[in-house]
């Protein structure tokens, strides 16, 4: 008796090991989606891609690579939820980041995100991310 409530002890010790780890593991930023910025254009939507589940994110952040980028209005299209705009977001330095924003409830799925932008210097294009945190 007392060898199968260890064996039992030891079997759920090992499950709730194993099941924090793909927990921590999955807590990490990739892609969400990703354009083409243009000199020409004031502004650009980026919608998200994958399934219903890539969407489903924690917190949102946008990186700029190729060009400093002046970020006036940013709006976060949520699934089910009420938009959200961040204005003067400021200058995003080529190879910069913003701040992460955190998604409204514990989680929520990102549709798409709009930007009004202006590229500085004399670059042509840069290339805009959006990222997403689960």
């Amino acid at each position: 008796m007392k060898s199968n409530i260890r064996t039992l002890m030891a079997s759920l010790v090992v499950a709730s090991v194993s099941f924090m780890g793909i927990a921590i593991a999955a807590d990490q930023w990739f892609v969400l989606g990703e354009q083409t910025l243009k000199a020409a254009d004031p502004s650009t939507e980026i919608k998200s891609t994958g399934g219903m589940w890539d969407k489903n994110i924690k917190q949102v952040k946008i990186s700029v690579e190729g060009a400093d980028v002046e970020v006036t209005s940013l709006v976060l299209h949520w699934d089910n939820r009420r938009d959200d705009t961040k204005r003067n977001v400021g200058v995003i330095k080529a190879g910069g980041q913003t701040a992460p924003a955190n998604a409204p409830g514990m989680k929520a799925r990102l549709q798409s995100v709009t930007v009004q932008y202006k590229i500085l210097g004399k670059a042509q294009s840069a290339q805009l991310k959006v990222w997403g945190y689960d």
